[in-house]
C-alpha cells in the first residue's frame, strides 16, 4: 500500500492540533508496516512547519519518527498562509509540482494518484 498524508489544518485549536496529529499518526502507521507513505503540508498547513518542529511542541517526537517520509510543503501555500523561507528553515522542501495559474505551484494529487498513493486528508 502507498498513501500520501495531506496536513490541511490550520494550527491553533485543539481540532486542528488532532487532525495534524492523527495525520503524523496514520503516517507512522505504515511507516512501521513497512508501507510506503509520504506527507504534505498544504493551505494553512504550512504553518505547521515552523510550529511542529519546536522540541516542546506536544506533537515533535511523533514529527521526529516520520520526519523522513515528509516530502515537503506547498510553496504556494507557504506564500500565502506562511513564510516560505521560515518553512525552508525548518527543513521542509517547498513543492511546486503542479503550475496552477496565478501561484507559485502546489503539489500535484494527479502525480501522487498516478504513482499509486491514496490521498489522505486531515
Amino acid at each position: 500500500m502507498k498513501a500520501a498524508i495531506l496536513i490541511l489544518s490550520d494550527p491553533g485549536t485543539d481540532e486542528a492540533l488532532g487532525r495534524m496529529f492523527n495525520g503524523l499518526a496514520t503516517a507512522f502507521d505504515f511507516k512501521q508496516r513497512g508501507d510506503e507513505v509520504t506527507i504534505l503540508f498544504q493551505g494553512a498547513g504550512t504553518r505547521w512547519a515552523t510550529e511542529v518542529t519546536k522540541p516542546d511542541h506536544p506533537a515533535n517526537a511523533l514529527f521526529l519518527a516520520v520526519e523522513d517520509k515528509v516530502a515537503g510543503a506547498s510553496r504556494a501555500c507557504s506564500l500565502l498562509f506562511a513564510s516560505p523561507e521560515d518553512v525552508e528553515k525548518s527543513g521542509f522542501d517547498l513543492i511546486d509540482d503542479n503550475a496552477v495559474p496565478g501561484t507559485a505551484g502546489l503539489p500535484s494529487a494527479h502525480n501522487l494518484m498516478a504513482e499509486g498513493y491514496t490521498v489522505l486528508s486531515f
